[in-house]
């Protein structure tokens, strides 16, 4: 049955509040978090006014990505519980300001780091942007359950970007924040979507364990964490990092898997708590804050002198 759409009727009058909320907050935490890591632990120095500079832009970019995924998906949003008291489906702003809204701080962000910071920088962002504005949001997520094994490139971006805002080129290690990235999210979303199918489901979106089932969906959660532990440590073998970092990369990998082994080999029965899925989600961000933690201490050590 087609639902309505919940911007139909007359929107209240939005506030300060409702476009800060287009923008995710929390999500923008973790991106604005990954970015100025890639920035502290790229070799070489920037000003401290162009670093900002570049961190608000990857903050503002994300902003403009989230607020066009919530313009696109204000049908979707409404139907779902988690979701349905965002700006839009709550009925407090018109659809076509969030729109206009996430095309001017797209258009902004991308602008102003390339004037400020690099060209190269820029049209990185750029492309993070399109990738989950568009081949995210009104390709991939509606049309198959792979979309966030192949749209979780979309929050991979902000440690290059920061990597590239500093060394103005791309190498290796950036590449591999990016990868790192990329394996984490499968197992992390995966684990949210176990335990928020039936919102899927409600409104027809095709995630994992909706179309393929649990048992495919928990089997692919161990394999992407599995591949995690040496990709996570990679840097260390390569000798982009010390010690410092790898020893940490392992430990919390390691922990990661231990976490995804009982989400990997249970079913679900009526009136499950999904406690194991929600502990894997809960330490899944824990993980990537102290794993790029790590990677800024690694840094910090060497050019102090504490490690060779």
């Amino acid at each position: 049955m087609q639902q309505a759409n919940p911007t139909s009727t007359q929107a209240l009058p939005a506030d300060w509040r409702d476009f800060f909320a287009l923008t995710k907050p929390r999500v923008m935490t973790l991106v604005i978090f990954t970015g100025l890591c890639g920035l502290l632990a790229a070799p070489g120095s920037i000003h401290p006014v162009i670093g900002f500079t570049a961190i608000f832009c990857i903050a503002i970019g994300a902003g403009g990505a989230a607020a066009l995924n919530q313009w696109w998906e204000a049908d979707l949003d409404a139907g779902m519980k988690r979701t349905s008291a965002r700006p839009l489906p709550a009925g407090r702003m018109q659809r076509t300001d969030a729109r206009d809204f996430g095309i001017l701080l797209s258009a902004a962000s991308v602008g102003v780091m390339g004037l400020a910071v690099g060209w190269l920088a820029a049209g990185i962002l750029a492309v993070s942007i399109v990738y989950y504005a568009v081949v995210y949001t009104i390709w991939l997520k509606p049309r198959t359950p792979q979309n966030i094994v192949i749209g979780g490139g979309a929050g991979a971006f902000p440690p290059m970007i920061g990597w590239i805002a500093v060394t103005g080129d791309i190498t290796l290690m950036p590449v591999l924040l990016f990868a790192i990235i990329f394996m984490w999210t499968p197992p992390h979303f995966w684990a949210l979507a176990l335990f928020v199918q039936s919102d899927y489901a409600k409104v027809g979106i095709p995630m994992m364990p909706v179309v393929k089932g649990e048992a495919s969906t928990r089997k692919q959660i161990f394999v992407y964490s599995v591949l995690l532990v040496p990709l996570a440590a990679t840097p260390w073998f390569i000798g982009g990092t010390t010690a410092v970092y790898g020893i940490t990369a392992l430990a919390l990998s390691l922990m990661f898997l231990a976490l995804a082994i009982p989400v990997s080999f249970r079913r679900s029965v009526e009136g499950d708590t999904m406690k194991p899925e929600k502990r894997l989600f809960a330490f899944s961000i824990i993980y990537l804050f102290a794993l790029f933690t790590a990677l800024v201490a690694d840094r910090l050590a060497f050019y102090q002198g504490f490690i060779a």
